[in-house]
């Protein structure tokens, strides 16, 4: 089996250009082969009559010295039989063979019928007349040579078809040069890929299908780059969110192996080797969690519900966490019926109204907030907290990402918050984002569906 796209062209187009003249030969040579006979048999027939007058006017033996001194033997034979099958040939055959003449051919033409044959193909007739002489009536059997414009035209045919086929090889062969380089490109491409190395520059310019793929190629090139990026970021960030309370719970672990540390030191080295670990814990399930959504196994669970009621259930349910800190709450919600997964924006909104809790200032204000239209209801959700930088507004939807790191013991938290909640959001077909400024605070805008696509 030939692999090779390179050769494949050019035996393709050498395959197709051979049998395309060999079947255009045979074909025009059908069509035109009855047309070439008649006008060879009219040619015949007055060549034929001219000699019939010829023996008819002049005397037999002037009529033979006549006629064999005639320039168009060059392309006709004739032959002259006396009806016991004896003949005088006329003409130079130069290697062609002359056609069989039967004795019943020759018996109708004695008795003065006419025979008319094509027995070599193109333009080759062979016909026979009475030739009355004063000898008695005798038969003459004219034939066809090749002519010279036949065999020119067929020569000329033969000629131009192979400088045809020489020339369109070699076109083809540079032209399978530059099809085939772009297949090349996408080929070492693919290697240095697979290989790791994703620098790659095509530099292909052309259009068509070739351009299509190439500019595809690159673009599934950039996403292949930026996912590599985004894996050996994770790697780095799971590792170092593991490693920190790993490296708690191994520290205070060994301080309790001190014989003589106090009870309320014990105690509290415990506490902190709980909340690591529920730290960890949390931080699987919230790997788990964003894994399921975004492998699309999570199937909605659509419900309809008050939107409203919902999120102050929510507010209801983490009121230890502001109360304490002089939070208060102001609610501009309407009625809203929705349609959706119940349990998945419970999450969203916990997530959302919590990160607005820890990062307020003691005794802020949240202010949660609802408006609906025909289609769609938006809920934004403010406070009066530290706020999020321009650049880190582009990243808080990212796992791991935090946007105040020089306070991340402070405020705690793993990362995967919003990043659960983004993918949340996009399984609803919906829409969320983020405006904030250092220090004044920052405003979460989701919008939401009344009713679901179809297709969602």
């Amino acid at each position: 089996m030939i692999k090779s796209l390179y050769i494949r062209v050019v035996l393709t187009f050498l395959v197709s250009v051979i049998g395309g003249t060999i079947i255009s030969f045979f074909v025009s040579t059908w069509i035109f082969e009855e047309k070439l006979n008649e006008n060879a048999q009219i040619n015949l027939r007055n060549f034929g009559q001219d000699i019939a007058r010829i023996y008819k006017t002049l005397s037999l033996s002037e009529a033979d010295s006549f006629v064999s001194e005639m320039k168009q033997l060059d392309s006709y034979h004739i032959r002259i039989y006396e009806a016991t099958g004896q003949f005088q040939s006329y003409g130079k055959l130069n290697g062609h063979k002359p056609a069989t003449v039967t004795m019943e051919q020759l018996k109708k033409v004695v008795d003065g019928g006419v025979v008319q044959d094509t027995p070599n193909g193109i333009a080759t007739v062979l016909l026979g007349l009475p030739l009355k002489t004063e000898m008695g009536t005798k038969a003459m059997f004219l034939e066809t040579l090749s002519p010279p414009s036949t065999s020119f035209v067929i020569k000329w045919g033969l000629i131009f078809a192979i400088c045809s086929l020489i020339t369109g090889s070699l076109f083809i062969l540079v032209a399978s040069v530059f099809l085939v380089r772009p297949i090349k490109k996408l080929t070492k491409a693919t290697k240095r890929i697979a290989a790791g190395d994703f620098n790659v520059k095509l530099n292909i310019k052309q259009k068509g299908e070739l351009g299509t793929l190439a500019r595809s190629f690159e673009e599934m090139m950039h996403d292949l780059q930026q996912l590599e990026q985004m894996r050996r970021e994770f790697v780095t960030n799971v590792s170092h969110e593991v490693q920190s309370p790993l490296t708690s719970i191994s520290g205070y672990a060994l301080a309790l192996k001190q014989v003589d540390i106090a009870d309320h030191e014990r105690g509290r080295y415990l506490d902190i080797i709980i909340a690591e670990a529920d730290r960890m814990s949390k931080m699987s399930d919230g790997l788990l969690k964003l894994s399921l959504l975004e492998s699309q196994s999570q199937q909605l669970r659509l419900v309809t519900f008050s939107l409203d009621e919902q999120i102050r259930r929510i507010i209801v349910a983490l009121q230890p966490q502001w109360s304490a800190r002089n939070i208060r709450f102001e609610l501009k919600l309407k009625v809203v019926r929705l349609t959706a997964d119940h349990d998945l924006l419970n999450q969203v909104w916990t997530n959302i109204i919590g990160n607005s809790i820890k990062f307020s200032k003691d005794g802020g204000v949240i202010t949660v907030s609802t408006k609906q239209d025909f289609k769609n209801v938006t809920v934004r959700i403010s406070d009066t907290g530290i706020g999020i930088s321009l650049e880190d507004q582009k990243r808080i939807f990212e796992r791991f990402f935090k946007a105040d790191r020089s306070h991340s013991r402070k405020y705690g938290g793993s990362g995967m918050g919003l990043a659960i909640v983004k993918q949340v959001i996009s399984l609803h077909q919906s829409y969320i984002r983020a405006e904030s400024e250092p220090g004044r605070g920052t405003t979460v805008i989701v919008t939401l569906p009344i009713t679901p696509s179809t297709d969602s």
